[in-house]
Formats: C-alpha cells, structure tokens, sequence
C-alpha cells in the first residue's frame, strides 16, 4: 500500500492496527448504510449451528430497492481462510438460498458480489444493511462537512473549531487517495481523534465521530468487491464451543511468566500522582505514573470527591498511539468507581506522540524482546497500585477493554488471576496470532508468522494461551465479520477458560469501529448490566445459555 507524503504523519498511527473509537461512548457514532437490493436471513436466527447442521440464509429481494439483472457470486470459506464453496444465485423469482454443512468446528465467512452490470448504480453513500445479518459496502461516502458547518452542528467554540480544522484537512485529503481502502478513513478519524477528544463535550464527541466515519463496511476488512456496488459479507458459526487451538502451548508458558512477574515484583511502584483539573462534578481527578520493568506505567486515575473505599475499575487501551480521554475514567467515578484508564505505552496520558507507530510488531522475533512484554507487565503492575491504594474497597477490580484493550484485559487476567473479579471485552485482539499456520486468517497484531522465530515467539503474547489461567467470569463478545480481532480465536479464547463465561456472539458486527450502534447494543448493554451489578455489591455470575447456545 502506497500513501501520500501528506498522510504519512497520519498512518504512523494506524499501520496495520485495529483501531476503536477514542471513547466508549464514540461507538455510538456509526451510521447505519441505506437499505441495498438483498435481504439474508439465517437460517437459525442466532447464526450458530452444529456439527452437520444446515447452515445458510435466504436472500431476497429488498422491498423499495431496484434488483439488479443477473447473476450474484459468492464464496463460503471456513475461518476466512479456506473456500469451501463457490456459486451464483439470482433473485429473479424473488429469493435464492446459500446452504453449506460443515463437519468440522469453524466460523463461516461469505462473501457475495452483485452482478457487474449493477456496480456502478449502487447506491452513493450506502448499500445495503443485510436484515440482521451483513452488510454491502459503501460504494462512496457522504460529503464532508466545512468547519462553518461543524461550528453550527456540534455548537462548537473557535478554539475546539481551530483543534478540528487540520483533522478535517486530513480527513478530506485520506478520503481522496483512499476512499476504497478498506476502514482506512475510519482509522485515520480514530487515530488523531483521540487528539481533540479532551476538548469536546460528552454530546459533541459522538457527533464529530459520525460526520467523519464512513458508514460501516461489511466484513471488516476482509474484501469483497471494493469501492463500486460493493459486496454483501455474511457471518455464521458452527460448533464454536468446539473450537480448539491450532498451536500448542509451550511448556515452559507459566515459568517464563511467573519469572516476569517475580521480576516486576521486585520493583517498588513508586506511584507519582500529579492533580489535574476536571469540570466533572464530585469527582477527583490524577495524572499518574509508575515504576514497572524498563518502563512506566502511565495514565489517569478518577475517584469519588468523598471518603470511603470504592470498588475499581481499570481500563485497558485500543490500539494505536493517541492522548486519552480524561471522560473515561471521570464518568466511572461520577458512579462511583476507583477508575484507572492505563495508557498501552510509557508516554503522557495527555500527549498522542511518544511511541513507535509499529510499535506492534517491534522486538516480535524473541520473547524477551517483544513490545508487548513490558507492555502486559505494565499492566500487571496496574494492578498492583491499585491494590496499595487505601481507598479500594480491598475485594473488587474490573477489567474492561476493546480491541486491543480487550486482549491487554484478558492477558492480565491470566498475570493477576487471584486480583480480579470480572472482565468485560469487546471484539479483544490477540488471539490465534499464528492462525495463518493452521488454515485460520490471523489478525492483530498482525505477525509475519511465516517466520520461524515470530512463530516461536507468538504463543507466550497469545491470549488463547493466558485463558486457562483465567479465574474470574469474563464476558466476551466477539463479531462474526470481523477480520481484525477473527471471532474463531476468541471463541478458542473462552473454550479454555476454565471458569464462567459469558458469549456475546454479534452476528451481524464486523470490528467495532466499522459496526453500528445498533450492531454493538448486546455487548453494550450487558456490560453495563453488569458494571451496574458489582458497582452496587452484587455478583456478576455468566449466563450459561450464552456460553454454550442450544444448537
């Protein structure tokens, strides 16, 4: 992939990353994409099937919406890797069907593409919303708006309109070169986003986020016809709880991490807390920084504006290399949490510059030098402080993260099993890093493992391999479309944790940035369920009809 001189600035933040949104509430930002000219419908509503089960959809005709003349293709593969069926269908007689019956565990991954004739009437700005379950690709975007416009829109101030103009700039520039690039743009937004979040209101921020994200692209990055009428990716899972790894796990796993960890103890925390203003009511607010193995740990830290002891909340970062917003944690404690939002890497939690942009893949050939030792022991020593703290309530701390954040929260849950009393994770990456060695498309952190040394060094930053050490319930949800964070590693990811977990399949959802609110709502609404539960003294205890679907 070739850029511009003009956005090299921008991709040394989003290089072969999957990036999320700069706030939790930014999800709610996506747009849903017009109504296109297919409808599918899965054949089991829940998009989960069993060993020599039917799997498959009707697809029909959009009611309103042209049909195109001709043919549709399509392509079933297994895992995105493997294509176990081809075929064509029209909707001339108003329906068709695509029907397969694996034998073995796996996630289906079906691409459809629309007759060539129809390409070039596709709807601008949108395509279709498969009923429930997929999604066709923009054939272009929405014009963007001016910064007069936004002013009026988003009621901004000159100073947060002056903070946006070069983001703006950027944007229409990487929207030019790169419109059919895959969630590119979306990236891009993401990435410098995380610059001027602290500057915006809880109701700006949504707002900003979904005048400069296109609408979301079905399959998250894992193709079909590009750019045009776009094309229709599918989901389905069959047997997921079935679902094992491809890649042993080393011997010596726990010893190299219990050495670690010893090694990290070793290291006084040397909390350093610096006040920092907030405009949030009842609410103290921190910079913080601490002392861990070659690095430190830095982030914010929020807390009730009253004596007592509190149950904590930490959050893990996505990823990428951005400042962090200080409503994160501010919000939490506004509820009433010890809320520390942990930065991924040794910089300012106020500052988006500071660490390498291809920061995931440095140091990947040797496990004594791979970025994400010293970042997961960061992480570990998290833990710690807050557990010195006299104002935690000495029995509760959360985890919670996306993306990137999802696969830090599952790795410390296996560091720090006996400290942690629930993790909440959104489309984690980090799983099945080596899938591409054993017919699965691996995502991020997106290894060359064809190397034989990033191989070797793989299975000791993999969170398949930190699972079993798992102790507390988890509730993970993974999307069926999405490509960066594959849904066949985390269902490996729950089938070895040893304890309760909760599923939250998102059938429809590809990665959270190119999904939409509506897409997102079962995770979202559960985790806050939960959170609202242990907040007021209560158990977090999985449904077990989710982790394991009647099929």
């Amino acid at each position: 992939m070739t850029h511009r001189p003009a956005l090299r600035l921008l991709l040394i933040f989003t290089v072969g990353l999957g990036l999320v949104l700069p706030t939790v509430s930014m999800l709610r930002g996506a747009a849903a994409p017009a109504p296109g000219p297919v409808t599918a419908t899965p054949l089991h509503k829940s998009g989960i099937y069993d060993l020599g089960e039917k799997a498959g959809w009707t697809l029909t005709a959009t009611p309103g919406v042209p049909t195109p003349a001709g043919d549709f293709t399509y392509t079933v593969k297994t895992n995105n890797a493997a294509v176990i069926k081809t075929g064509t269908f029209s909707l001339a007689s108003g329906s068709a069907t695509i029907e397969v019956t694996p034998n073995e565990p796996a996630m289906l991954y079906v691409q459809i593409t629309p007759p060539p004739a129809a390409t070039p009437a596709a709807p601008a700005g949108g395509g279709a919303r498969a009923g429930g379950a997929g999604q066709f690709a923009p054939a272009a975007a929405a014009p963007l708006p001016t910064i007069e416009a936004l002013k009026t829109t988003l009621t901004l101030t000159e100073a947060q309109a002056a903070a946006i103009q070069p983001l703006l700039d950027d944007v229409t520039k990487a929207r030019a070169e790169m419109l059919d690039r895959q969630t590119t743009l979306t990236l891009l937004s993401t990435a410098l986003g995380g610059r001027i979040t602290p500057l915006l209101t809880e109701a700006q921020r949504p707002q900003l986020v979904q005048v400069l994200t296109p609408a979301p692209r079905g399959g998250g990055g894992g193709g079909g016809a590009r750019g045009g009428g776009g094309g229709l990716t599918l989901g389905a899972a069959i047997a997921p709880t079935k679902i094992q790894p491809g890649t042993p796990r080393p011997a010596d796993f726990d010893a190299f991490w219990e050495g670690k960890l010893a090694e990290l103890a070793k290291i006084p925390i040397n909390p350093v807390l610096t006040p920092t203003p907030t405009n949030k009511e009842g609410v103290e607010f921190y910079t913080v920084m601490l002392d861990s193995v070659g690095s430190h740990v830095q982030g914010y830290l929020a807390k009730p504006a009253r004596e007592g002891k509190f149950p904590a909340i930490i959050q893990f970062q996505y990823a990428g290399v951005y400042a962090l917003s200080p409503a994160s944690s501010q919000d939490r404690a506004a509820e009433g949490w010890l809320a520390f939002n942990v930065d991924s890497h040794d910089i300012a939690p106020s500052v988006g510059t500071g660490a390498p942009g291809n920061y995931n893949s440095l140091g990947n050939t040797d496990r004594e030098t791979s970025y994400f030792l010293n970042m997961y022991l960061r992480d570990a020593r998290a833990v710690d402080y807050i557990r010195s703290r006299p104002d935690w309530d000495g029995k509760t701390i959360v985890f919670q993260g996306i993306s990137m954040g999802g696969q830090q929260s599952l790795a410390t849950a296996g560091l720090r099993p006996n400290d942690v009393t629930a993790v909440l994770v959104l489309v984690p990456s980090g799983a099945d890093i080596a899938g591409s060695l054993h017919g699965r498309t691996a995502g991020y952190p997106n290894w060359g493992t064809n190397d034989p040394k990033v191989a070797a060094t793989a299975p000791y930053f993999d969170t398949i391999n930190f699972a079993s050490r798992i102790k507390a319930p988890v509730l993970l949800a993974m999307g069926f479309l999405d490509t960066i964070a594959p849904p066949v590693g985390n269902w490996t990811v729950l089938n070895q944790i040893p304890g309760p977990k909760e599923a939250v399949p998102l059938v429809d959802a590809a990665h959270n940035n190119q999904s939409t609110a509506q897409q997102l709502a079962p995770y979202e609404n559960r985790a806050k369920e939960v959170r609202d539960l242990i907040l007021h003294g209560g158990t977090f205890k999985p449904n077990a009809a989710t982790s394991r679907p009647s099929m």
